[in-house]
């Protein structure tokens, strides 16, 4: 029995060994994972005035703006208690969904698009 371990012991200190030499430096792997691949819809892209008063800056990437939108539903606990699926919406909301008293959450993402100007 010995000689069974034995020998897997060796094979085992093999792959190790193996392992290591082609794997990269443990800096070199955070670094490739840090590095998100970009896309068109992580770029950012200019806003129009309505939705650029709402997020303050003149130019946010989509994914970034439905954040602002939802961290501003919930710092004023516009969503509605019964069904939080509804957002009921003040005037800053209003302003950047076409005036629309309530929203369903699916919503968002399609009224916020058409605050996305082509950039030419």
């Amino acid at each position: 029995m010995s000689r069974v371990l034995g020998g897997a012991r060796a094979l085992m200190a093999a792959a190790k060994a193996s392992a290591a030499s082609s794997s990269p430096a443990p800096a070199e792997a955070a670094a490739a994972v840090a590095k998100p691949k970009s896309s068109a819809f992580t770029k950012p892209m200019p806003l129009s005035p309505a939705m650029r008063k709402f997020v303050g800056v003149p130019e946010i990437s989509r994914p970034e703006a439905v954040k602002k939108v939802w961290e501003h539903i919930k710092a004023h606990n516009l969503q509605d208690p019964a069904n939080k699926k509804l957002i009921h919406c003040d005037e800053k909301l209003k302003a950047i969904f076409g005036g629309k008293e309530t929203v369903g959450m699916l919503e968002i993402a399609k009224l916020i698009s058409s605050h996305f100007l082509k950039s030419k």
